[in-house]
């Protein structure tokens, strides 16, 4: 169990890093001493961060990425690579979501979400995890979603993505702790970020907007469970409950799941 408990001297690349949870997320290392590189598509964005990270003191490096393309990401592994000794923290956050039934859902728009949800994460996971391995020491944070463990209505493609990451990080993480690398599975349910956009927000359970959290409290508990050693967290707590209702009592739970979710 590897413990993160300094950042001093330590690179973390973080994708999706132009906003919500991979900017908080980069703030929050790079004030305890490590070095980001900032990865998305939106250089202004980045640049932006990186300003105000740099103008608190912190280290940052920009590097424009579309993670859904695995050349792309190639090259930008090895320009971050080019730059810095090594990447000690990978954090595999760039995503996107809708909220639509599956028969709606344009073929093309599903096949885009696993590429970015999954296979980018996939892509910079496969380039970085044999430094870490060789050097027997590294940290992989997988932010997958509470859709990757409960399946909702009205999110198929999603769910699928989501599923595929825990399933990835799971196993990652057995094949590879002995290596002194560890992998931390994230599992947040609705966070109030620009994530949901008005079509999310309009077909969102009630359930679901009352329950919805600040990012700024997840990021508090992800450096907590990397401290800590936790190879998985829930966020909020609560609904973690969910998994133990699934699979002590699996026709109680969907019938809640529809009544609360089917409109």
């Amino acid at each position: 169990m590897t413990k993160l408990t300094s950042y001093q001297g330590l690179t973390a690349l973080i994708t999706g890093a132009s906003s919500g949870i991979g900017a908080l997320i980069a703030r929050s290392m790079a004030a305890r001493g490590a070095k980001v590189i900032l990865v998305a598509r939106n250089m202004d964005k980045l640049q932006q961060l990186a300003e105000e990270i740099q103008q608190q003191g912190g280290a940052a490096l920009v590097l424009a990425c579309d993670v859904s393309d695995r050349s792309n990401v190639e090259s930008c592994v090895q320009a971050a690579l080019a730059q810095c000794d090594s990447i000690d923290i990978l954090v595999n956050n760039a995503g996107y979501g809708h909220h639509r039934r599956f028969l709606d859902w344009d073929i093309d728009d599903q096949e885009q979400m696993m590429r970015v949800n999954y296979f980018g994460m996939m892509y910079f996971t496969k380039l970085l995890l044999p430094s870490m391995v060789k050097r027997k020491k590294g940290w992989i944070i997988f932010i997958a979603s509470v859709a990757g463990k409960l399946a909702i209505a009205d999110e198929t493609a999603y769910a699928a993505s989501k599923f595929a990451t825990v399933g990835l990080a799971e196993a990652l993480s057995l094949e590879v702790e002995d290596d002194n690398v560890h992998v931390l599975t994230v599992c947040p349910g609705s966070i109030n970020t620009p994530f949901f956009d008005e079509e999310a927000l309009e077909r969102m359970p009630d359930v679901a907007k009352r329950t919805m959290a600040e990012p700024e409290k997840l990021v508090e508990q992800i450096i907590k469970a990397l401290a800590r050693g936790k190879r998985e967290i829930t966020y909020p707590k609560g609904i973690a409950a969910g998994y133990i209702v699934r699979a002590l009592a699996p026709g109680f739970m969907r019938k809640q799941v529809k009544r609360l979710t089917v409109k």
